[in-house]
């Protein structure tokens, strides 16, 4: 069976094509743009590092351009990343790089490893799982994460790794459920948060414990995060809307078939999320962002997708 990030490619790719050349054509190159001399991206300051390069390549896949020049010199940096201790964040984002090149491009980055590198990415996972069936952001973290145990979930289906104790994962990820639907990130917050109840209906996805009931919830909890700007704010403590939480939610409720939800509006999602856009070719992260990035390009290009894709329906 194909991969949570497969499908959500496969969506992805379906929606972009949807869009209008010229966005398409300026998004692909704007990114393109971006790319450093070490073959990486970076994001508004610094130097190229995994987590910007993942979310560049992803954008170029949708787009139909993750190949050629860019492709190859994306997989010397990638090559230059293997030897090195990376975050569960960064790991992720080398695993799936490295995989939308191999996939996109036909460049294997793994091929030349002298070690089982798919043993040692799951002892790093390992490391990270904590007595209630979560995992934690880091090596020494005490508090279980939903994002990060769902960040995990990809990791070991990117490397085909049999997902260890499924059962315990997913009493984990239901045990950060509110009252209102929604998800925590960790146990001792007050309150539900758009993303990370975003990563726990996709993890309880991916075990194949997502009930009827839960996901009603959650997508009514989704729905409510829709701001009068049209998109989908962070939690409820923060009035205003950015693409970042407006695309994981739509994925969501893409995922949960609750796009046509009678209470949603997704002409209003759609300007808001266009309002972001840079004639450059990028997207800004909220109304208050005055600089695009890789990063909230591929949030907004994502989001556009999914709205063309609701259209269609």
């Amino acid at each position: 069976m194909s991969s949570y990030l497969q499908r959500l490619t496969g969506t992805l790719l379906e929606g972009v094509v949807l869009l209008p050349e010229p966005l398409r054509e300026t998004t692909a190159a704007y990114v393109l743009q971006q790319q450093r001399s070490d073959g990486g991206f970076a994001g508004r300051v610094g130097d190229s590092d995994l987590y910007y390069t993942g979310f560049a390549l992803r954008s170029l896949a949708v787009l139909g351009k993750c190949s050629g020049n860019a492709a190859e010199r994306a997989a010397d940096f990638l090559r230059g990343r293997l030897s090195g201790r990376e975050s569960i964040v960064d790991l992720y984002s080398l695993v799936y790089a490295a995989g939308l090149l191999k996939f996109f491009a036909d460049i294997d980055v793994l091929a030349n490893l002298q070690h089982d590198w798919r043993a040692a990415i799951a002892s790093v996972m390992t490391q990270l799982r904590r007595e209630d069936g979560g995992y934690a952001k880091g090596a020494d973290g005490q508090a279980s994460s939903t994002y990060h145990t769902f960040l995990v979930l990809l990791c070991l289906q990117a490397i085909e790794i049999d997902i260890p104790q499924p059962g315990e994962i997913a009493s984990f990820l239901l045990s950060q459920r509110m009252d209102d639907g929604g998800f925590r990130e960790i146990r001792v917050s007050r309150r539900a948060g758009t993303n990370p109840t975003a990563a726990a209906v996709a993890g309880l996805e991916t075990l194949r414990r997502l009930d009827e009931a839960t996901a009603a919830d959650a997508a009514e909890f989704l729905v409510e995060m829709q701001t009068d700007e049209g998109g989908f704010r962070a939690n409820t403590r923060i009035p205003i809307a950015d693409v970042l939480s407006t695309f994981t939610s739509l994925v969501t409720l893409h995922t949960l078939q609750a796009l046509q939800h009678e209470e949603l509006s997704l002409p209003a999602v759609q300007r808001f999320v266009q309002s972001l856009g840079d004639p450059q070719g990028g997207f800004l992260a909220a109304a208050w962002d005055d600089t695009i990035d890789v990063e909230y390009t591929f949030y907004g290009l994502g989001s556009l997708a999914l709205l063309a894709l609701a259209r269609r329906a």
